[in-house]
């Protein structure tokens, strides 16, 4: 096994909309170092048109069929860090203010996982494990399958399918399966991508795939239930025997605190006393805050989301405010709690600080300057704030739940092991209890919190283990 080709709708460096764009930005680097053909694509969006179209390299046209009609596609690439990514331009498609979120996106993403299967053959391109990403790509294995299967080319590429986030689904209706997708009735009609009276993108993927994957061993467990299965519980448990978790990673070149030219003062565990105090000040002072080193800097930075437990910090906003503290929230989503979040903001000037948007530059210098970190999350898949946050020496506060109950392990005040620290049940007045625990340990048992800070920064966190993995998949898969 030689040939990996992962396929997702989007990734780092070129464009983000959440961690998918992490994993798919680090991970190909994992298998190029230990000297696989990696190549990635994803759809040429607009954002990616503006900063870096002109540096990619034109390679051909070519056509797919799109509601009974050829829709061209033009095909380009670009070497990053030594991996190979093309991208799939169409401008009626992708070059969009959003990535997501339109009526069409059925027909879109249709375009695009036909795009891709036609480019194999464009290029000449075979890989023996085609792995897909989530639900813009759930088609690909259904397809290649149902109508590839005459082409021995084709028949043995090996599917592996990582489920990201299980309630992002794709899907729609029954009628753009043979106008879109080019398949046939008969997959409708025996259930294979059937799901609420249309199709499934999503189901499709977990069908035909060879192998499922989820982003942590916990979330791969909760996501067999009816409490996390987004009704796919049924055909996951059918499925069991080939799904398993495996936790993400994070790159821990671009996210290290004693080489990251973003942050004011590199530092290492040695020098993180003095690294924090430093770059507290520069933050405090750069978002209005009363400038105090010594002050508990709580953070957050996140999509303000019903997934992300913010619920549970605007219930308990009064009451952590009253705290000697200091709140940084960095992140945008659901216009109620922006406006609670600034309210927050507006009655604690000097000691809160929202920040409404996404700002990468802003994210380092958050978790360099911060002590503790908030992410209460109802469900969280894995979780890759929570890694970067223990890189940086900034010790997470997290619900048990997923990808954060597999990562986070809490401090233990007998045998003083942990990195952080946690609370089960997905309620406000747990976590506040949890939270004046850390409060107080922060202030009163600084041999304590230093030793949870070391426990913290030492995790290994890389993709090192994860990617290991994911390279034992494969090889079974092609019966190595």
């Amino acid at each position: 096994m030689e040939r990996i080709l992962m396929v997702a709708a989007e990734g780092l460096p070129f464009i983000k909309s959440g961690g998918l764009a992490d994993v798919i930005g680090s991970l190909p680097n994992e298998f190029k170092a230990r000297g696989y053909d990696v190549r990635v694509v994803m759809p040429l969006y607009k954002k990616i048109a503006i900063n870096w179209h002109d540096k990619f390299t034109y390679l051909r046209t070519y056509t797919v069929n799109i509601n009974y009609e050829e829709t061209q596609v033009n095909l380009f690439y670009y070497i990053y860090h030594d991996v190979t990514y093309y991208f799939i331009e169409h401008q009626g498609y992708f070059e969009r203010e959003a990535m997501y979120g339109y009526d069409d996106d059925g027909e879109r993403f249709a375009f695009f996982q036909k795009a891709v299967l036609e480019m194999l053959n464009q290029i000449d391109y075979f890989p023996e494990i085609m792995h897909c990403h989530d639900w813009h790509t759930g088609m690909i294995a259904a397809m290649c399958k149902e109508n590839f299967n005459h082409d021995y080319r084709y028949r043995g590429i090996k599917h592996v399918y990582t489920i990201h986030n299980l309630a992002y689904q794709g899907n729609f209706g029954a009628d753009m399966l043979e106008s879109c997708l080019g398949l046939g009735n008969y997959v409708f009609d025996n259930g294979n991508v059937r799901f609420d009276g249309g199709i499934s993108f999503m189901k499709a993927g977990i069908v035909y795939s060879d192998k499922i994957t989820t982003v942590s061993p916990s979330y791969a467990q909760e996501i067999k239930t009816t409490q996390f299965g987004e009704r796919m519980d049924a055909v996951l448990r059918f499925r069991e025997a080939d799904l398993c978790g495996v936790v993400n990673g994070i790159d821990t070149n671009m996210w290290n605190p004693e080489t990251d030219s973003l942050i004011t003062k590199n530092y290492t565990f040695k020098t993180y006393k003095k690294g924090k105090a430093e770059n507290k000040k520069a933050l405090q002072e750069k978002l209005g805050l009363n400038v105090d080193e010594n002050v508990m800097m709580i953070s957050l930075v996140s999509r303000l989301t019903w997934q992300k437990g913010i619920y549970l910090i605007i219930e308990q906003l009064f009451n952590i405010c009253n705290q000697p503290i200091q709140l940084v929230i960095l992140g945008s989503g659901e216009a109620g709690l922006e406006e609670k979040l600034r309210e927050a903001e507006w009655g604690n000037r000097g000691k809160v600080c929202f920040y409404c948007g996404y700002n990468e530059a802003l994210s380092h210098e958050i978790y360099a300057a911060s002590d503790l970190f908030l992410m209460p999350s109802l469900f969280e898949p894995c979780g890759i704030s929570q890694l970067i946050s223990m890189r940086y020496g900034t010790l997470p506060l997290v619900r048990e739940t997923g990808g954060l109950r597999d990562t986070v392990q809490p401090y233990n005040q007998y045998t003083q092991e942990g990195c952080g620290f946690s609370f089960a049940n997905y309620n406000s007045n747990d976590m506040m209890h949890v939270l004046w625990e850390a409060i107080d340990l922060y202030y009163n048992n600084s041999a304590a919190w230093k030793g949870i800070v070391k426990n913290a920064m030492e995790k290994d966190v890389s993709w090192a283990q994860s990617a290991e993995f994911y390279l034992g998949i494969y090889r079974e898969l092609c019966g190595e």
